[in-house]
C-alpha cells in the first residue's frame, strides 16, 4: 500500500513553518505527500526587508507561487493551490474583502478541498486546530474547511460531481511552535551560555498550551530541509529573524520532533510516534 498524506494550509510558506520536517521525513520514506494551499497569499505582506520594493509588491502573487514551487521541491512533495483568494488581515472592525476565502459561504469554500480529497484519496490529513494557530481569518477558515471536507468527502450525497467518495482515516491538528517548544529551546540555549531571542516571544504567548499533544514525530534529520524550504519563501522570511537564531544542534538534542493532536479518531492513552498508526489499506 502506498501511504498518502495531505497537509492543508492557508498560504504559501505555512507548510514550511509548520510541520515541514515531518513532511520531508515521510516523503523520504516513500509516502505520497501532497500540500493543499488554500490561497495564493496575494494579500500577504513582504516580511523580508531586503525584498520590500515596489517591483516585488507589484508581482507578489506570481513570486509567491514560484516560492511555493521551490519549497515543495526542497521538501520532496507535491503541492496544489485550491484557487481561493487571500483574505488579508483586516484591522479591528474592518470588513473582510468581498469574495475572499474567509468571506465565502462554508460550502463554497470547502468544495475545492472535497474534490482534492476525492482525487488524491489520503489516508491521513493534517491542518490547524480551531484557533488557526493564530487568529488570521484564513487560518481559522482553513480549519473549518478541512473539518467539513474530512467528513463530506465520504458522503455521496454531498458535493455531487466532485469525484468518487473517499473517507480519510485520521485527522491531525498542528501542535508545533508551542509554548513548550519555545520554553525548552530558550532554557537550553541559556544553559549553553548562549543568548536566546525567544524570551520576547514567550512574553507574548499564553501561560500554557491548550492543545494536547497526542503524537510526536521524530524528524530532526530533516530540520535542515525544513529551514531550506522556509528560506525559499524569500518574501515572507527574514533570514536574520528570530526563527533562524537558535542553535540547530541544541534543537536536535532537546526537541527532535514535531508535535500533533489527533482529532479523529479519539486518541488512545499512549503517545503516538507515527501518523499512520492504525491506518489500514
Amino acid at each position: 500500500m502506498t501511504r498518502r498524506l495531505l497537509s492543508v494550509h492557508a498560504h504559501p510558506d505555512d507548510e514550511s513553518s509548520k510541520g515541514a520536517a515531518t513532511l520531508a521525513r515521510y516523503a523520504a520514506e516513500g509516502v505520497d505527500v501532497l500540500i493543499a494551499t488554500c490561497t495564493g497569499g496575494e494579500r500577504g505582506d513582504i516580511l523580508n526587508p531586503a525584498l520590500d520594493t515596489d517591483k516585488t509588491r507589484a508581482d507578489l502573487p506570481a513570486i509567491r507561487r514560484r516560492e511555493m514551487a521551490a519549497a515543495a521541491e526542497i521538501l520532496g512533495v507535491r503541492q496544489r493551490f485550491l484557487g481561493l483568494v487571500d483574505s488579508g488581515l483586516p484591522g479591528e472592525g474592518e470588513p473582510l474583502p468581498e469574495g475572499c476565502f474567509a468571506a465565502l459561504p462554508l460550502e463554497e469554500a470547502t468544495a475545492p478541498l472535497v474534490a482534492l480529497i476525492r482525487e488524491f484519496r489520503p489516508h491521513v490529513v493534517i491542518t490547524y486546530d480551531k484557533t488557526g494557530g493564530y487568529p488570521h481569518p484564513d487560518h481559522i477558515r482553513t480549519h473549518e474547511v478541512t473539518r467539513e471536507a474530512f467528513t463530506a468527502a465520504a458522503d455521496p450525497a454531498r458535493y455531487p460531481g466532485a469525484g468518487e467518495p473517499w473517507q480519510p482515516q485520521k485527522l491531525y491538528y498542528q501542535a508545533v511552535l508551542s509554548r513548550a517548544w519555545f520554553q525548552t529551546l530558550h532554557d537550553a540555549t541559556l544553559a549553553a551560555g548562549l543568548k536566546s531571542s525567544m524570551g520576547a516571544v514567550l512574553d507574548e504567548l499564553p501561560a500554557e498550551d491548550k492543545l494536547a499533544v497526542t503524537t510526536r514525530i521524530r524528524c530532526e534529520a530533516h530540520f535542515s530541509t525544513r529551514d531550506r524550504a522556509l528560506l525559499a519563501h524569500a518574501t515572507q522570511i527574514d533570514p536574520a529573524g528570530p526563527f533562524f537564531t537558535h542553535s540547530r544542534e541544541i534543537e536536535r538534542k532537546v526537541w527532535p520532533y514535531e508535535d500533533y493532536h489527533l482529532a479523529h479518531p479519539t486518541p488512545g492513552p499512549d503517545l503516538e510516534d507515527n501518523l499512520f498508526t492504525g491506518v489500514t489499506p
